[in-house]
């Protein structure tokens, strides 16, 4: 069988039946610690405990023990197995496994808010006696912080504690097993207590009035300077936001908040002026951006200060009385006309004398003279519209006492259109007339220019001249849009009568004061196919000797310019063409004649060969 028993002293005695107490019996133990940590008494059958035994190291031993004859060896009884059980004392302080500890709590909890729980653990058996039975007390940190004793919760046990008067604590605590009772083991373990910081106080500047100063040329956006409302508070609790809430200078300044939330910065609003204004009052308030509703009694979390700001005087530039003058002025304006007087002055206080000059770089062909004390823009050379438009002058300011004080103005002139230009003819100067033509045939439709711009736009009226307008070969049609046609009066044209024909064309525009124009068109007869295109025209202003024809001629000047030049064909048809444009074209355009290369391998010749 099976046998349990505790270990309760030592020895343990096993005892057969069979053992009559002569010695005849031998006691063998087997298992668990026989030999190492238990031996048997062979003769009695007593059991030793030969080592120190801990129940939290092993709980229990099983073992087995055998009655047999000392002479023989052999078994008497069977083999019994039993189980050794160790029973516990209280051996085992409690401990606190994961201390020391780390806690916070907000400031200002109240009285029994909880911080942290803390649990001691006991080896000993808990089933056995109070030996794990473990209760808890506080040695350090009183009277600020208590502890449960049964479940180790540490609380808040004194009201209002602040964090700006004292922000750590340090609590031991206590664990002990027994109950706590007289003879109980204890461990101890520290809880350092921080306590975290609420917006429990109101923000206050250190200063009730700031002076300040910036000169009067100080940009806008330029920093006047920082201001700070302290707040014992931290983190979150500590920023600021600023406003300027009265004072003559709430238009001219502002102010915001540095990227760290805590400082208010004064910048420039608009231009400042010492001469205007020197200085400003600004009244400031700082508050605070994050507020606690359990602690609105303990506010008003804001605060007021005063900030004079005073603008220091700088010797400025003169300034003009517009940055930019516009001026229009007709381009038939006399000599010496007066086109704009400018006016600039000195902003600060000194009042010094101002002169005035043209910056050349603006009018290079120094159409303008600037008057040195008046100001006055002056003109030096007459203005032509159509040949400058516009003038944009620089015009410069100085001080008299302070050379180094120059400022600029921009005069645009606009130079206005007067009708001072005649009109003539665009284009088409030369036109042709079929030797086919018939009477009323359109030849030509002409238009004109005029290089004035009048504000109702262009209007030209064509006629021929009083000399040729009962000539019997061409008429002129306005066609009442700018243009004219040149028509036929007749038919049966002929180049052996007359090849040129020259027209006098007079062109009148519709501004006042009228001026008219007068060019002459040069009309060629020429030879034309059935759809009207070009075939050859004659030059009249070259006669040639009756026994020479034209074709003949042109072989000889041909043949003169390849010997002499040795052109190249290009050239060669270029020099007859300068002579007879109407009769020696390229070859692509004229098919009567072209130029043709010799075969010879050593001379670049050729042959300008004609059909007529």
């Amino acid at each position: 069988d099976v046998t349990q028993f505790y270990v309760l002293k030592n020895p343990v005695s096993l005892h057969s039946d069979m053992d009559k107490g002569d010695g005849s019996i031998k006691y063998i133990l087997n298992g668990e610690g026989a030999g190492t940590t238990f031996t048997i008494d062979d003769g009695t059958g007593d059991i030793h405990a030969i080592q120190r035994l801990d129940r939290e190291v092993k709980a229990q031993y099983v073992l087995r023990a055998q009655a047999r004859n000392r002479l023989t060896d052999r078994p008497l009884e069977p083999e019994s197995q039993f189980i050794v059980k160790i029973q516990d004392i209280n051996d085992n302080e409690p401990r606190f496994l994961d201390g020391p500890y780390q806690a916070s709590v907000p400031e200002m909890s109240n009285i029994g808010t909880p911080v942290i729980q803390l649990t001691a653990t006991d080896a000993d058996d808990p089933a056995y006696g109070n030996s794990a039975r473990v209760v808890y007390s506080i040695l350090e940190g009183q009277p600020y912080f208590s502890v449960d004793a049964k479940t180790g919760v540490v609380r808040v046990s004194l009201a209002d504690m602040d964090r700006e008067t004292r922000e750590n604590y340090t609590v031991v605590i206590q664990a002990k097993d027994m109950g706590g009772q007289l003879g109980g083991l204890a461990g101890t373990t520290t809880v350092n207590i921080t306590l975290d910081d609420v917006n429990d106080n109101p923000p206050m500047f250190d200063q009730r009035l700031y002076q300040m100063s910036i000169p009067e040329v100080g940009p806008v956006g330029s920093v006047v300077g920082r201001i700070w409302a302290r707040d014992r508070d931290v983190g979150v609790n500590a920023e600021m936001e600023y406003s300027i809430i009265d004072g003559d200078g709430r238009d001219t300044f502002d102010i915001s908040t540095d990227p760290t939330n805590l400082f208010g910065i004064i910048t420039v609003k608009r231009p400042l002026d010492f001469e205007s204004k020197p200085s400003y009052t600004l009244k400031v308030e700082g508050a605070n951006t994050h507020l606690d509703p359990a602690l609105r009694h303990r506010g008003p979390f804001k605060d007021v200060t005063i900030v004079h700001v005073s603008v220091e005087d700088v010797d400025e530039p003169p300034l003009f009385d517009t940055p930019a003058y516009y001026v229009e002025l007709s381009e038939d304006a006399e000599i010496g006309t007066v086109v704009k007087t400018v006016s600039a002055r000195d902003p600060d206080a000194a009042n010094n004398t101002v002169r005035y000059s043209i910056e050349r770089s603006s009018d290079p062909e120094a159409f303008f003279y600037m008057e040195i004390t008046s100001g006055a823009l002056i003109t030096v050379r007459s203005l032509d519209r159509e040949e400058v438009g516009w003038h944009n002058i620089t015009i410069l300011a100085m001080e008299m006492s302070n050379p180094t004080q120059i400022s600029s103005a921009q005069v645009a002139v606009r130079v206005l259109d007067v009708n001072d230009n005649p009109p003539s003819l665009t284009h088409y100067l030369e036109a042709y007339v079929c030797d086919s033509a018939k009477a009323g045939q359109l030849i030509q439709t002409v238009a004109a220019v005029d290089r004035d711009e009048p504000l109702a736009g262009q209007r030209f009226e064509f006629r021929l001249s009083p000399e040729t307008v009962n000539n019997p070969n061409f008429t002129l049609r306005d066609n009442q849009d700018n243009t004219a046609g040149v028509l036929t009066r007749r038919g049966g044209w002929s180049q052996q009568d007359q090849t040129v024909f020259y027209l006098p064309i007079f062109i009148s525009d519709g501004e006042q004061p009228v001026h008219t124009g007068t060019s002459t068109m040069t009309i060629r007869v020429c030879s034309c196919d059935h759809e009207g295109n070009v075939m050859s025209c004659n030059a009249e202003a070259y006669t040639l000797p009756a026994s020479l024809s034209r074709g003949a001629l042109i072989a000889i000047l041909a043949c003169i310019f390849v010997l002499l030049g040795e052109l190249r064909p290009a050239a060669a048809v270029s020099q007859i063409t300068q002579i007879y444009p109407q009769k020696v074209l390229s070859p692509s355009q004229n098919p009567y004649c072209w130029l043709c290369p010799t075969n010879s391998p050593k001379t670049k010749i050729y042959s300008l060969c004609f059909y007529t």
